[in-house]
């Protein structure tokens, strides 16, 4: 395969350019499955830096407290923030990450230079004592879109107990509060794993409390520090997503999901059994993120420059520090066998969903090696026959492609 893990040699996609040059046009490809983001990603996450004051139990980065000396430089990195507006319009948001992006010392130099290319720019810090609430009505001035904090407990015993450093969980809702008062839209992230999932609705209710716009649960890929947590099994996590999609019905937030886009299945399943006008209604937030899923409406940019269909799926495509991150996305051919789910294997490569859903190429990655294996997270048989179950509740015309994140 093309795709190589990190220390392998480099593969590069075949520019635009190239191709022409061989005789092949622009349009001369396959057809492009419905829901495949093949022109540009919904989102581009960007690992500024790994550095971080926390210790959590489930970091994908493995984070250290000191910077990695191999970081892109300045210059390098507001070339990769005019190199993402190469996307043309729309444009992807990208969302600032880590480690905790506020140990750069150029960080605001960057999120400013984003705001200024017309890049939809958010946040995801970590809670640590940096994170006061003036930092954050700073980045509500400097023109974040959004801010995601992670609450892993309904109460510090718990949550600190995860991220390692005691007053976490205090800071984490202050910088919450803060930002729903200074109008910043707020995402709370909460790891799901064996030990967190009886907490789940207690943790809701502290979500509600917050006025968050939206609550994300991430579904543990066992890497990095998360190896070892204790992941779900399918039926628990099918009873989980079930849950999740009703207790929605009397929440204030839009709940959506992290490495578990079978959640998509269960919500259109539940939509349709609750009819046109509750189901359709409700259903109309979630189908705008129908397809996303590592490297198809996703794209990951480590501390030193390399491209990911995922942070959790840990397969370079390239490197932007020696081509275009446009050209990675369109052409790596890692990219491009992600954006076909008919080429998937096992359950997944037959499932009727599997344009709106595809899995989870991370875990199936974690899983087995493949990442175009089955989620082995999804219970759900295919029918026989496959076909597609993109007709939305309420009748058909509602299965076009999505227009914004979700």
């Amino acid at each position: 395969m093309e795709q190589r893990r990190r220390g392998d040699a480099e593969c590069r996609p075949e520019p635009e350019a190239g191709r022409q040059a061989r005789g092949i046009p622009a349009d001369d490809r396959p057809p492009v499955p419905a829901f495949a983001f093949d022109r540009g990603p919904q989102r581009v996450y960007w690992e500024l830096t790994r550095a971080c004051d926390l210790a959590c139990r489930h970091c994908r980065a493995e984070a250290i407290p000191w910077r990695d000396p191999r970081e892109l430089p300045p210059a390098e990195a507001r070339g990769l923030l005019t190199a993402l507006r190469g996307f043309g319009d729309p444009s992807p948001q990208v969302v600032l990450t880590g480690g905790d992006p506020l140990k750069r010392p150029d960080f605001w130099a960057l999120l400013e230079h984003g705001v200024a290319l017309g890049l939809g720019m958010s946040v995801a810090p970590s809670g640590t004592p940096t994170l006061t609430p003036d930092v954050v009505r700073r980045l509500r001035e400097s023109g974040a879109a959004a801010i995601s904090l992670s609450l892993d407990g309904s109460d510090p015993a718990r949550h600190d107990g995860f991220r390692g450093v005691p007053g976490c969980f205090e800071r984490t809702l202050a910088a919450g509060r803060a930002a729903v008062a200074a109008g910043l839209a707020l995402q709370i992230n909460t790891l799901v794993t064996t030990e967190t999932v009886s907490d789940l609705p207690a943790v809701a209710e502290l979500v509600d409390r917050l006025g968050a716009g939206r609550w994300s649960l991430f579904f543990l890929i066992q890497v990095g520090r998360g190896r070892a947590l204790g992941q779900l099994g399918p039926a628990l996590c099918e009873r989980i997503l079930e849950w999740l999609w009703e207790r929605s019905r009397s929440s204030s937030f839009a709940a959506t999901t992290t490495e578990a886009p079978h959640y998509r299945r269960v919500a259109l399943q539940r939509a349709r059994a609750q009819g046109a006008r509750d189901g359709h209604r409700r259903f109309q937030g979630l189908r705008r993120g129908f397809g996303i899923r590592d490297g198809n409406g996703i794209m990951f940019v480590s501390h030193v420059g390399e491209v990911q269909p995922s942070g959790f799926l840990p397969l370079i495509a390239g490197s932007v520090r020696t081509a275009s991150p446009v050209d990675i996305y369109r052409d790596a051919p890692l990219f491009r066998r992600l954006r076909e789910p008919a080429g998937f294997h096992g359950r997944c490569g037959r499932c009727e969903f599997r344009e709106i859903c595809g899995g989870s190429r991370a875990r199936a990655y974690a899983a087995a090696g493949d990442p175009l294996g089955e989620d082995p997270l999804c219970p759900h048989e295919p029918h026989r026959g496959g076909g597609s179950a993109l007709e939305a509740p309420g009748g058909a015309g509602d299965s076009g492609r999505p227009t914004a994140s979700s």
